[in-house]
């Protein structure tokens, strides 16, 4: 099946990338082979029966760069792929486990590549997910919410920081029944998802230190505002309170 040609404008990023790679190699390199040409196989039939185009230069033999007209392609591309590569029988020592990422964004297309922050966007998000796991961003998780079909949803997976990019993102986990869906909790360059920080937030403000052993002084009036906070159920009946700061401000 001929390659699609690739698109501009508004387009979903779909990029994969094998979990534990070096160590599927160091174990048995003949194995490893053949189960690195059959995941070959797999992405370029999957990426061909859906439409994806694949620029020239763009992923690596364990990872796939893959770009979508339409968002809907692109998901039910990434859960047939995924699908696939979960039903194959692996040798045990070269199980092929593959994380997944879908980002919608505007595309800026250069000499058969794709440049710009949508990629970094798509890259990073990726790297917060486990092998076998879908991951979407906001703005995909928008386009395709209305479009899913009754046995996929989307478990929301709260707000992570990406490393390098200045706004974090909402991440939103896809399910399907012939999938595994539960997780370590994904790999957040702040690790921790933003959407834990419910109810009020309150500030509190630099402290010098006294003469007293350096003992922070002076903010009775934020923690008597902490213990009103605490004693105020959340709007999903949870009791939490969690500060947050520069290093030492737990000492």
């Amino acid at each position: 099946m001929a390659e699609s040609p690739l698109p501009s404008g508004m387009v979903t990023f779909l990029l994969t990338d094998v979990e534990g790679s070096t160590r599927i190699w160091e174990a048995d390199r003949n194995r490893a082979r053949a189960a690195f040409e059959r995941h070959d196989a797999l992405v370029a039939e999957y990426l061909a029966s859906f439409g994806g185009g694949r620029p020239r230069d763009q992923g690596e033999g364990d990872s796939a760069f893959a770009v979508f007209a339409r968002a809907s392609a692109a998901l039910a591309c990434a859960i047939a792929l995924q699908r696939a590569m979960h039903a194959e029988p692996w040798p045990d020592d070269a199980t092929i486990r593959v994380r997944m990422a879908l980002h919608t964004g505007e595309a800026e297309l250069s000499h058969g590549n794709y440049k710009g922050s949508a990629v970094h966007r798509c890259a990073r998000l990726r790297g917060l997910a486990h092998g076998g796991q879908i991951v979407l961003s906001e703005a995909t998780a928008h386009i395709v919410r209305d479009q899913l079909s009754e046995d996929v949803t989307l478990r929301d997976m709260g707000v992570h920081e990406l490393r390098g990019l200045l706004h974090p993102e909402h991440v939103y986990q896809l399910c399907h029944p012939a999938l595994p869906k539960d997780f370590r909790p994904l790999q957040s360059a702040s690790g921790r998802p933003r959407d834990l920080l419910v109810g009020s937030q309150v500030p509190l403000p630099v402290a010098l230190a006294s003469s007293r052993g350096g003992v922070f002084v002076g903010r009775g009036a934020q923690l008597a505002e902490l213990g009103v906070a605490w004693e105020t159920p959340n709007p999903v009946g949870a009791r939490m309170v969690l500060i947050s700061g520069e290093p030492g401000i737990g000492g």
